[in-house]
């Protein structure tokens, strides 16, 4: 019992610090710090590919890890929204974006190492490959999908397109989905845990906006 106390006390002692706005000094610290963490990734993939320490296939073990990272930070942009709503922390919506464009990152050297050193950049052998192996293709579908994400971005975009920009981000959906089935479709059956759970968080994340939307019954 007094530890179930302790923990609420805890809880009562965090919570009104992590519903406060940071300041700015803080949240630039906030910020850097995210920074580092989502760079870290590729930071070691760098450095174990200079060191000869990615296995005997570096190639793989760069497109396996950049694809993996593209989609776990996709997963992590879906999960900022419902944790604002659970916490109150409005000001981690501010956050989104960063991930997103690390997700992009992450995305466009999955492709980039896929086309420079499976297929030396040439074009031709680059679109014969995709629709030769339609799992491509669907990877393909999901890193188009997040381009305009990408490039609209900034502020200056958000404020020409408006309301605009809300729906067209919805497209961060469709390129979760198309990523996972890209994920489902090249590892086999027997490895399929760390996809069931992205996929199952996925859904979670779908469900709670869908029940959040949902028309208030009055009265």
């Amino acid at each position: 019992m007094s530890s179930v106390r302790a923990s609420n006390g805890w809880l009562a002692a965090v919570a009104p610090a992590l519903v406060r706005p940071p300041s700015k000094g803080r949240m630039r610290l906030i910020r850097l710090t995210l920074f580092a963490v989502c760079a870290l990734p590729a930071a070691l993939l760098v450095s174990g590919l200079l060191r000869g320490g990615l296995g005997v296939n570096p190639v793989e073990t760069l497109l396996n890890q950049s694809g993996l990272w593209a989609l776990r930070f996709l997963v992590l942009t879906l999960a900022v929204t419902p944790l604002r709503w659970l916490t109150g922390a409005a000001w981690v919506i501010r956050l989104r974006r960063q991930i997103g464009l690390w997700a992009f990152f992450y995305a466009a050297s999955h492709f980039t190492v896929y086309a420079l050193f499976e297929h030396s950049l040439v074009l031709s052998t680059i679109l014969a490959d995709i629709m030769d192996r339609p799992f491509i293709l669907v990877g393909m579908s999901a890193l188009l999908l997040m381009l305009p994400l990408a490039l609209t971005s900034t502020q200056g975009w958000i404020r020409r397109l408006g309301r605009n920009w809300k729906r067209l981000h919805w497209l961060v959906y469709p390129a979760v989905v198309l990523g996972l089935v890209h994920f489902f479709w090249i590892i086999r059956a027997n490895r399929w845990t760390e996809p069931l759970i992205y996929a199952g968080l996925v859904a979670v994340f779908l469900a709670w906006r869908v029940w959040r939307r949902r028309p208030q019954r009055a009265g």
